[in-house]
């Protein structure tokens, strides 16, 4: 049974969604999502785990800072260390996608010891990041559109048409191939259409230094020790997949799993995959 609970942790109110008890699994979303976008997850760990999916700040029925400084990714790890802390958990399987998986991977950077397992889905590793918009023409294309989210024009340019903009990059091809209905539609749509809500999500961009999301703490580069699950959906048209060479240097103890058909709407497309390449993970000693 899906509970739904607020935490006031780190300065700010987090909302979160909850079901099941054993050991934690916390979900992060991406934007311009919500924890509903892990409820297909949620339903499925919550078999033999506790499984978790805050509302991250700035989203749907979380706190919403004014200040573009309060979405610092020193503020969001520091997010997931107090939630964790406030479920009753010192250690965790951290998931993320999209911002949600810039943010674990940060997370996993400052507080490998509070890790058990990091799964990460399309979401690029900061330094792997850095090099791609440094070096490869096709990833700095495709991440033109940060220049507008990052604009004083953002929130207009998105939320124009009853937010048509976004019904197009996130909606409109799930209900196409029929992996979301106008259940789903409506329930973003509400998120989105919630006082400060898109701009939540606009200042994670705002909040970026030097055009890529760093992590608090140590060094990008160091390597990371934590066991992690990197799943990615080859057809990610934002993120390339050159976004996956040399990954291995950076974490010490990688799996890969890639998905040729897969876009950067993986979980939803495929959700039994990701939830099986995630169990699979989670099973090996």
């Amino acid at each position: 049974m899906l509970a739904h609970e607020f935490a006031e942790v780190n300065g700010v109110r987090l909302h979160y969604a909850t079901a099941g008890r054993g050991p934690l699994i916390l979900f992060l979303h991406g934007f311009p999502e919500f924890w509903y976008a892990w409820r297909k997850q949620l339903g499925e760990f919550a078999r033999d785990h506790q499984a978790a999916a805050p509302d991250m700040r700035g989203y749907n029925l979380s706190g919403k800072p004014p200040a573009v400084e309060e979405y610092r990714m020193s503020r969001l790890v520091e997010d997931v260390r107090a939630l964790a802390a406030h479920l009753g958990h010192r250690r965790f399987t951290l998931v993320g996608h999209d911002w949600g998986g810039a943010v674990a991977w940060a997370f996993a950077l400052r507080h490998p010891e509070s890790l058990d397992r990091l799964v990460i889905v399309n979401a690029p590793h900061p330094a792997v990041f850095l090099r791609e918009l440094a070096e490869n023409r096709a990833q700095q294309r495709a991440s033109r559109y940060m220049h507008l989210f990052r604009s004083p024009e953002a929130e207009a340019a998105l939320s124009a048409n009853d937010y048509a903009a976004l019904v197009e990059m996130v909606i409109r091809p799930g209900l196409e191939a029929g992996y979301f209905t106008d259940t789903d539609r409506a329930a973003y749509l509400a998120a989105w259409s919630l006082p400060g809500a898109l701009t939540g999500g606009l200042n994670y961009y705002r909040a970026m230094e030097a055009g890529t999301p760093r992590p608090a703490g140590p060094g990008m580069s160091e390597p990371i020790a934590v066991p992690t699950l990197v799943v990615w959906g080859e057809a990610d048209r934002a993120l390339l997949t050159g976004n996956l060479v040399g990954l291995e240097a950076l974490v010490r103890d990688l799996t890969v799993r890639r998905i040729p058909d897969g876009t950067h709407w993986i979980v939803h497309e495929q959700p039994e995959l990701v939830n099986g390449a995630i169990r699979e993970f989670l099973g090996r000693r």
